[in-house]
């Protein structure tokens, strides 16, 4: 079914490409080589930092890579460290945390980002996709003032979000649920339903501001 043209053009402005922006050059970045993530969560309260050996050239980590920043320019591609793991095209970076099993919850805090995403992926998601463009992913996305949920290029509206400050992301591998918690009330403002088969990671689109996340955090009481 196509894509109506609003939705369409949604998703271009969301998930853009972002490899013909202007890069400028700064010194050389020396990443280690290739590595695996840091273990396989299969309980409950998922801890996890932001992989940098994922992130594209035009993020940036900080704060003990619990948070990432978008700079339009960024790194020079050539000067950060060629490996399978990296997005080269898409604004994208993962959880250094593979979840199997489990029902977990994390807060994401939003700064000055006017286009995101927030969701998780199958751990070997192709590198050449963005989140939310194919079978590997799901997601919660805004941009142009309007929330979102996104897999294999669907789009459906969310609708009574608002611009929250900070969101929550619940997903429980086994009932095969990824909710958008409003993280003050709280409650679920939208669910994904699908049966995950692969290893997830948490995952993040950003194409401008920063996004700071927030996990290890007990689920609140009352979602269902």
């Amino acid at each position: 079914m196509a894509i109506p043209s609003n939705a369409a053009r949604l998703c271009r402005l969301a998930g853009r490409n972002v490899s013909s922006l202007p890069v400028i050059r700064r010194r050389a970045v020396s990443l280690p080589g290739r590595r695996c993530y840091v273990s396989t969560s299969t309980g409950n309260n998922v801890k996890f930092r932001l992989d940098e050996q994922t992130a594209h050239s035009s993020l940036d980590l900080f704060k003990k890579d619990t948070g990432v920043i978008y700079r339009m320019l960024g790194l020079d591609p050539s000067h950060v460290q060629d490996n399978p793991e990296r997005f080269r095209d898409w604004a994208v970076v993962f959880g250094d945390e593979k979840i199997s099993s489990g029902r977990h919850y994390w807060e994401v805090t939003v700064k000055k980002s006017q286009e995101f995403r927030l969701g998780v992926a199958e751990a070997l998601m192709s590198r050449e996709d963005c989140v939310g463009t194919n079978s590997s992913s799901w997601v919660f996305g805004y941009a142009q003032r309007k929330w979102f949920a996104m897999t294999n290029k669907k789009i459906v509206p969310v609708t009574l979000v608002g611009k929250p400050d900070r969101v929550g992301i619940l997903l429980d591998f086994e009932q095969g649920l990824l909710g958008l918690v409003d993280a003050e009330k709280p409650r679920i403002i939208h669910t994904i339903r699908v049966q995950f088969k692969a290893p997830l990671c948490p995952a993040f689109g950003l194409w401008d501001g920063e996004l700071l996340t927030h996990s290890g955090l007990e689920e609140p009481e009352g979602l269902k």
